[in-house]
């Protein structure tokens, strides 16, 4: 009797890990296939609209003129305006988030298999990874 009650939770289990396993990889391709369409749309609007403008914007630093960061608001109203220096930036934001997501379906697995060890290894991968994006947004 046991070993019937313990079959279903094995197979359930079984088919979890075939559907985090086929679903991770197909999800990472999408995230990276949706960065590289918006990064080259960014580049070929570059490449049409303002040809000169990261020649221009270095001359600006080179000057010692430098330009502040951008908020997320002036990005979105940007991007929402056809700007290509925006679509580049929501591109490699997307890019970020290839090994964010990477690491996070990691932890997610080896928290499901009760694998401790590995568990607290991804975590502070990716507690590193968040307090990068932190710092980078920050400073």
């Amino acid at each position: 009797m046991a070993e019937l009650a313990k079959i279903p939770q094995d197979s359930a289990g079984a088919e979890e890990d075939r559907i985090l396993r086929l679903w991770t990889p197909i999800l990472l391709r999408s995230i990276v296939i949706v960065a590289m369409t918006v990064l080259i749309a960014g580049l070929i609007l570059t490449a049409t609209i303002a040809p000169r403008y990261f020649v221009d914007r270095y001359r600006q630093v080179q000057l010692g003129h430098l330009i502040g960061r951008e908020s997320l608001a002036s990005i979105r109203s940007n991007l929402l305006a056809g700007s290509p220096h925006a679509m580049l930036t929501v591109g490699l934001f997307l890019l970020t988030l290839v090994p964010l997501a990477r690491v996070t379906f990691c932890l997610l697995l080896f928290l499901k298999k009760r694998d401790f060890a590995y568990v607290v290894f991804t975590a502070y991968v990716l507690a590193g990874l968040i307090v990068g994006f932190i710092l980078g947004h920050i400073g």
